[in-house]
């Protein structure tokens, strides 16, 4: 039995985003229904991030570190984009209560997670994986964290947004 699960769990790795490959893409509206495509951001750098439930301490936190480093992020070309499985309604709650000056997208069927390998699936309970992804400006997934530590997080982008910024610059 523990080697079934050890293959499982080695296939679904497997199986899950690379850098390099193609972005999924998606439509979802955001706290104010307008809806966001992948396509809207070809040309720009994206950090696309998964995150569980609006409002609750460790997405606070994660939340409210991009915006503190927003104006950071965009000096560097790019755009941030939160997702979850909570609806409009609660976005737009999330997003005036602290500020975020970045859409939150809802996926409350969580397809689009499923699409990005950030999807817990307990049948009637579903909710986002706190991954992120860094998509260049040719939607290409140029780095994939799936490990998050929320107080972290947005630093460690910045870091990686500075090094691949420049990285892509080089090869123009």
């Amino acid at each position: 039995m523990k080697a079934g699960l050890l293959i499982l769990m080695l296939s679904a790795e497997a199986s899950a985003l690379q850098t390099g490959e193609m972005a999924p893409d998606f439509a979802l509206p955001d706290q104010h229904g307008e809806v966001h495509r992948l396509g809207d951001y070809r040309g720009d750098w994206l950090v696309l991030y998964f995150y569980p439930k609006d409002d609750t301490p460790g997405c606070t936190t994660e939340a409210c570190t991009f915006r503190d480093d927003i104006v950071q992020i965009r000096d560097l070309g790019c755009k941030v984009v939160g997702i979850s499985t909570d609806s409009q309604e609660s976005h737009a709650r999330f997003a005036e209560k602290y500020g975020l000056p970045f859409p939150l997208l809802a996926d409350e069927r969580g397809e689009v997670a499923g699409r990005y390998d950030a999807l817990t699936n307990l049948g009637l309970l579903r909710f986002a994986k706190r991954r992120t992804y860094i998509i260049n400006p040719g939607s290409t997934i140029a780095k994939v964290y799936r490990k998050v530590r929320p107080a972290d997080h947005s630093r460690e982008v910045v870091a990686d947004l500075k090094r691949l910024v420049g990285e892509y610059r080089a090869r123009d």
